[in-house]
């Protein structure tokens, strides 16, 4: 009996994740194939656009694509590129998490193992499409030297410059398992309304409030993008690349607005053509010399108005840390408000570093992007994330202070055992 009803539970499971994969993914290529059209992508020779839409869906977790190119005629050459189109990362993540979390809304409490199955499934059914993407997340295709005598010649003896691109499988299902993991995890934290196992029912109201405020101010910050990135693209003179950087890449500009705002500061540099406009101010730094911190100071000095980057900072983060207090427990001590945005900002800081990092070197035309070079964005985790911890703590404090004066009366919650 125990048999029986275990299995149309069981068929569930893979139902529903084989639904949230298939969904996730599909949103995922739309995104990625509209950003690539856009930035012209479509014009790679050899039919290779569906290839690069796979190989930019596998990049947007981390993994990263491997460039060579090889020829009698001319020398060989290797590079690669690690970077997220935080675009097409966000979109998945979302639907997966929405998807993963929705069967769970149904029981009032989830038991931990049920919960754990459904991951496993979920990452048995991920692991088969990104196998299957990384499969078609490789194209070679030869190029012209230049030369019509060698073209000639290198076409008579089977010699043509051959140039490609691919996506390594191992990378691509380590990378995509661990982005699963993080998307599922997050969406449980800041999603009040999904039951915990029993063992974690202590947190809710602890780790969920402050990591919903976090969450919303990612969110608005990415609003604030989209205005500016509207802005752009109507004062701009490239309005189809502007549009194909909105598509791909705009909350890596926005939350690196985030993150400088806050006093964070990444090393980098730009050098030869990336095809897609970048923001003016950080062009204009990340080109002043072959190493260079990007900070609010050295955007300021392009452009005076990065300066508001810090007030715009301070008020949004100081409403998280409102916000926080709002949802929590009324009688929970502002210490404890302090604390748990500090970890929820730092966590939230640390990703948002990681996420923004960027190194390619040699031919971004290879991806279809229309450029080559290099470029390299480095965060710097180990200042970064105590400054966003410093932050969340002065903005959970104040916020912790101030909410029992905008509350309205008579509403009363319990307060959670303190867990530290």
């Amino acid at each position: 009996m125990q048999v029986s009803q275990s299995a149309p539970v069981a068929v569930r499971g893979w139902a529903s994740a084989l639904l949230a994969t298939v969904a996730a993914f599909a949103a995922m290529l739309v995104v990625a194939s509209l950003g690539l059209w856009l930035a012209g992508a479509d014009s790679l020779p050899g039919g290779g656009f569906g290839s690069v839409v796979a190989a930019t869906v596998l990049m947007s977790f981390g993994t990263p694509a491997q460039l060579d190119g090889s020829a009698v005629f001319v020398a060989t050459a290797q590079g690669g590129i690690t970077a997220l189109p935080l675009s097409v990362s966000v979109t998945g993540a979302l639907v997966a998490g929405v998807l993963f979390l929705r069967p769970l809304r149904r029981h009032a409490v989830v038991g931990g193992r049920e919960l754990l199955l459904r991951l496993v499934q979920f990452a048995v059914v991920w692991t088969a499409v990104t196998l299957v993407l990384s499969a078609a997340a490789r194209h070679t295709f030869t190029v012209s030297t230049g030369e019509p005598l060698l073209d000639e010649i290198g076409g008579a003896i089977g010699a043509e410059p051959v140039v490609g691109f691919r996506v390594d499988p191992g990378p691509a299902v380590g990378h995509a398992l661990l982005w699963l993991l993080i998307a599922v995890v997050l969406a449980v934290a800041v999603s009040s309304r999904t039951p915990l196992p029993s063992r974690l029912v202590r947190f809710h109201a602890s780790v969920r409030p402050a990591a919903h405020a976090v969450l919303t101010l990612v969110l608005v910050y990415l609003g604030l993008g989209v205005v500016g990135g509207v802005v752009a693209l109507v004062v701009g003179s490239q309005p189809r690349e502007t549009l194909a950087v909105i598509v791909l890449g705009l909350p890596n500009l926005a939350w690196l607005a985030l993150g400088v705002g806050l006093g964070a500061s990444w090393d980098g540099h730009v050098s030869g053509s990336l095809g897609l406009p970048f923001p003016e101010p950080l062009a204009a730094v990340l080109r002043s010399r072959q190493n260079v911190t990007l900070d609010l100071s050295t955007l300021a000095d392009q452009d005076g108005r990065m300066w508001l980057l810090l007030p715009l900072a301070a008020v949004l983060v100081l409403l998280a840390g409102v916000a926080t207090a709002w949802r929590a427990p009324v009688a929970l001590p502002a210490w404890r408000h302090a604390l748990h945005l500090a970890v929820a900002l730092a966590v939230a800081m640390l990703l948002i570093g990681l996420a923004t990092r960027i190194s390619a070197v040699y031919g971004l035309s290879l991806l279809g992007l229309g450029g080559n070079g290099s470029v390299s964005l480095q965060p710097n985790l180990l200042t970064a994330v105590p400054i966003a911890a410093g932050w969340g703590a002065v903005a959970g404090l104040l916020g912790g202070l101030a909410a029992p004066h905008l509350r309205r009366p008579g509403r009363q919650q319990p307060v959670p055992p303190a867990t530290g």
